[in-house]
């Protein structure tokens, strides 16, 4: 091979302008802006809807977002809750009728447990109000009996009432205090100051009385009965005869 014919093998032929296709990086990129372009508007188009749906269909309900999106006029759904609501009203004044020929028309005293609160009603009509004290909610347990001293819930009657009680105390009395058990009748047994200017008997040996301890007002700390503040208990005395409801709660 001479030189000439070996400078001409290893020369490669130049395309003339025009004559082929265009090259190949151009071709690549236009695909790839295509591709952006459709990624950028369907993210637009997702949040768009998700935006409507947290606006539009969700406060509505979809029912309404529905009905409003094709013209229809909503004005018959509101037309309806109207007229449910006459009927709840309606229906409320009948139950508080009923409530009324339930409410003891005379005086009652309500007692809440929890909060340690008495609540002297005549009627509808609130009189007093203030702190009293319940059962704490203790076990005693003794050689021949246990002893449970809670306030008991429900309905209770005034059976009996006193002015300057004694109490007669019981056995739990003594085993409390670590002494030896008198026997019935023994002076030991009574106690002419404890129970405050007046009791009012409510059945099975618990009371509404006074109290010594009253920097222990409002706590739940007695045996089962029920104490009260002096003035307290003076208008509750006064005001409640025998008969009279008392609602433990």
């Amino acid at each position: 091979m001479t030189e000439r014919e070996f400078l001409a093998d290893s020369v490669e032929p130049v395309q003339p302008a025009g004559s082929g296709q265009p090259p190949k990086p151009l071709k690549s990129l236009g695909r790839r802006i295509l591709g952006w372009l459709a990624t950028f508007i369907g993210v637009i188009l997702f949040f768009t809807f998700c935006l409507y749906l947290l606006f539009v269909v969700i406060p509505q309900g979809p029912e309404i977002a529905l009905a409003r999106g094709i013209g229809k006029d909503t004005s018959l759904t509101i037309t309806k809750i109207a007229v449910d609501s006459v009927k709840v009203k309606k229906e409320i004044a009948l139950l508080e009728k009923k409530i009324d020929k339930l409410t003891t028309q005379g005086p009652y005293l309500i007692v809440n447990t929890t909060d340690n609160r008495f609540y002297l009603y005549s009627g509808k009509e609130l009189i007093r109000e203030g702190r009293c004290s319940t059962g704490k909610n203790t076990r005693l347990i003794a050689k021949k009996r246990n002893y449970e001293f809670k306030t008991p819930r429900g309905v209770h009657t005034v059976q009996s009432k006193q002015k300057n009680p004694v109490w007669a105390k019981p056995d739990w009395a003594f085993i409390e205090e670590g002494l030896p058990i008198p026997p019935p009748g023994h002076e030991s047994r009574f106690d002419a100051y404890t129970l405050g200017d007046y009791k009012l008997a409510i059945g099975d040996g618990y009371m509404v009385h006074g109290t010594l301890y009253k920097r222990r007002m409002g706590l739940p700390v007695t045996h089962g009965c029920i104490r009260l503040l002096d003035e307290d208990l003076e208008v509750v005395y006064n005001t409640m005869p025998i008969g009279s409801k008392v609602i433990i709660y």
